[in-house]
Protein backbone atom coordinates (compact mmCIF):
# COMPACT_ATOMS: atom_id res chain seq x y z
CA UNK A 1 0.00 0.00 0.00
CA UNK A 2 1.74 3.45 -1.23
CA UNK A 3 1.14 6.12 1.71
CA UNK A 4 0.86 9.96 0.42
CA UNK A 5 0.73 13.15 2.44
CA UNK A 6 -2.24 14.89 2.50
CA UNK A 7 -0.55 18.09 0.45
CA UNK A 8 1.41 15.47 -2.08
CA UNK A 9 -2.09 13.69 -2.46
CA UNK A 10 -4.62 16.64 -2.97
CA UNK A 11 -1.35 17.51 -6.26
CA UNK A 12 -1.69 14.60 -7.66
CA UNK A 13 -4.90 13.51 -7.35
CA UNK A 14 -6.12 12.14 -10.24
CA UNK A 15 -2.66 9.63 -10.52
CA UNK A 16 -4.03 8.90 -6.71
CA UNK A 17 -7.46 7.51 -8.09
CA UNK A 18 -5.98 5.95 -11.01
CA UNK A 19 -3.59 3.85 -8.85
CA UNK A 20 -6.97 3.46 -6.71
CA UNK A 21 -8.38 2.33 -10.26
CA UNK A 22 -5.88 -0.29 -10.71
CA UNK A 23 -7.04 -2.18 -7.52
CA UNK A 24 -4.15 -0.35 -5.25
CA UNK A 25 -5.16 0.89 -2.12
CA UNK A 26 -3.70 4.34 -0.81
CA UNK A 27 -2.95 5.75 2.98
CA UNK A 28 -3.05 9.23 3.75
CA UNK A 29 -1.26 10.98 6.33
CA UNK A 30 -1.26 13.91 8.13
CA UNK A 31 0.61 15.89 10.60
CA UNK A 32 4.22 16.53 11.84
CA UNK A 33 4.45 12.63 12.85
CA UNK A 34 2.50 11.53 9.81
CA UNK A 35 -0.24 9.68 11.04
CA UNK A 36 -2.39 7.47 8.51
CA UNK A 37 -5.57 9.29 8.48
CA UNK A 38 -7.53 7.73 5.71
CA UNK A 39 -7.59 4.67 3.17
CA UNK A 40 -8.70 5.32 -0.37
CA UNK A 41 -9.73 1.75 -1.50
CA UNK A 42 -11.41 0.53 -4.73
CA UNK A 43 -15.29 0.60 -4.53
CA UNK A 44 -15.35 -3.25 -5.21
CA UNK A 45 -13.28 -4.04 -2.03
CA UNK A 46 -15.02 -1.36 -0.07
CA UNK A 47 -18.55 -3.09 -0.98
CA UNK A 48 -17.36 -6.60 -0.03
CA UNK A 49 -16.55 -5.31 3.57
CA UNK A 50 -19.86 -3.71 4.40
CA UNK A 51 -21.83 -7.07 3.36
CA UNK A 52 -22.86 -8.62 6.61
CA UNK A 53 -23.89 -12.89 7.05
CA UNK A 54 -26.89 -13.24 8.48
CA UNK A 55 -27.68 -15.97 10.34
CA UNK A 56 -23.96 -16.11 11.64
CA UNK A 57 -25.37 -17.91 14.93
CA UNK A 58 -28.20 -20.37 13.41
CA UNK A 59 -27.79 -23.01 15.17
CA UNK A 60 -25.62 -22.28 18.12
CA UNK A 61 -28.37 -22.06 20.52
CA UNK A 62 -31.79 -21.97 21.13
CA UNK A 63 -34.89 -20.47 23.06
CA UNK A 64 -37.13 -23.09 24.57
CA UNK A 65 -40.28 -22.34 27.02
CA UNK A 66 -41.90 -24.46 29.17
CA UNK A 67 -44.97 -26.52 28.19
CA UNK A 68 -47.01 -24.46 30.67
CA UNK A 69 -45.06 -20.79 30.33
CA UNK A 70 -48.37 -18.45 29.80
CA UNK A 71 -47.61 -14.51 29.55
CA UNK A 72 -50.70 -11.96 29.03
CA UNK A 73 -50.62 -9.31 26.59
CA UNK A 74 -50.52 -7.02 29.62
CA UNK A 75 -47.61 -8.38 31.43
CA UNK A 76 -45.48 -8.59 28.31
CA UNK A 77 -46.23 -4.69 26.89
CA UNK A 78 -45.87 -3.23 30.81
CA UNK A 79 -43.31 -5.02 32.83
Amino acid sequence: MKTLALAEAKTHFSAVMKEVEQGNEVAISYGKKKETIAVIVPYETWKKSKQRQLGTLRGKGALVFAADFSMSDEALLNP
